[in-house]
């Protein structure tokens, strides 16, 4: 058995961006998967190109406990607490996971509930600006990062090891790469490269937007490029960062300070910011090293440059391998 194969039915719930995607590359590799989609235009939209899809919440789930499916929550941090309790009501022997943005607080909801033996915390770093089912694509994770939570596994059971591994197997199904991460440390690192990311592009789109006519008449590739998630729907801003909160104040503190810095050497006599310049083209191309070949796809890395660690879940030792593997960014892949 290869590290891809999947054991188990994979039940998605939500059909947007992330989940209609996850469907149709998990379906594209011949895995049995169906989703529900809130939308019943989308379910059927879903439905109409090939996919097994309804937008009966409640069937969906049954169905899932009698395939003892794996759950993907694919569904925005608002939804979450609801899908958990009808989880726990129509689908009780069922494993899960979730594509959600920040980890903490969705894994403070599951302790709530004493689910935690039943969950493998879950975010593909991949995505675009637009959401919805006509949004979703083939491909979209392929070499992307996809976080998976680890918090549980010191104190795992085998049925837990099981779950955290078909999870792993759906990751690497997709062509995405399996990066351990702890909740706190996940949200802590997104933080700064995603959800400060939407903070300043929100600002950003704002200060070019005040400049009028001319300054929208003339803004090309730059101003497009450090505003483009700035298209995203506001809802979906929110529960990201708000959720994040604390962890995006950090990284805000810190771009404060680096822009109050630059603001006082611009308004000197004799401007410079020439530290400034130096410290972020060094950091862009420490970035462009550790990414290496580069597309035009919205997961860029063709190759990827990650390290990898192999390691056999459960085994002797395994939880260091993984804090390893955080500690350097690395992916995983599991026999």
């Amino acid at each position: 058995m290869t590290s891809t194969n999947l054991s188990r039915t994979i039940c998605i719930l939500g059909l947007g961006l992330i989940g209609g995607s996850l469907l149709r590359d998990l379906a594209a590799q011949g895995a049995h998967v169906y989703g529900y989609n809130r939308s019943g235009a989308g379910a059927r939209a879903a439905a109409e190109a090939g996919f097994d899809a309804s937008d009966d919440f409640i069937a969906t789930l049954r169905r899932a406990e009698e395939d003892k499916a794996l759950i993907v929550m694919a569904a925005p941090m608002p939804a979450i607490p609801g899908m958990l309790d009808a989880i726990m009501e129509h689908a009780p022997s069922c494993g899960f996971t979730d594509v959600v943005s920040v980890k903490a607080e969705v894994y403070s909801l599951v302790k709530e509930r004493g689910l935690e033996d039943r969950y493998v915390g879950g975010h593909p770093m991949a995505g675009t600006a637009d959401s919805g089912w006509s949004a979703s694509q083939e491909g979209l994770f392929t070499r992307a990062a996809w976080v998976i939570t680890y918090d549980h596994a010191p104190e795992a059971s085998d049925e837990w090891i099981a779950l955290w591994t078909d999870v792993v197997r759906m990751i690497l199904a997709v062509g995405a790469d399996a990066i351990p991460a702890r909740v706190d440390h996940h949200d802590a690192a997104v933080a700064r490269i995603s959800h400060v990311v939407h903070v300043f592009a929100e600002v950003l789109a704002i200060v070019g937007d005040n400049g009028g006519a001319l300054a929208q008449s003339l803004a090309a590739g730059s101003f497009r490029d450090s505003t483009r998630v700035a298209g995203t729907q506001p809802s979906l801003v929110r529960a990201m960062c708000e959720t994040n909160a604390d962890a995006v104040v950090v990284a805000l503190d810190e771009a404060l300070d680096l822009l109050n810095d630059a603001r006082a050497s611009l308004a000197k006599p004799r401007p410079d910011i020439s530290q400034l310049a130096d410290a972020g083209y060094a950091a862009r191309i420490r970035f462009e090293a550790r990414h290496g070949a580069r597309g035009e796809s919205v997961s860029p890395v063709k190759i990827s440059s990650r390290p990898l660690l192999r390691l056999n879940p459960g085994a002797p030792g395994w939880v260091n391998q993984l804090v390893q593997a955080e500690s350097l960014g690395g992916r995983i892949d599991i026999f």
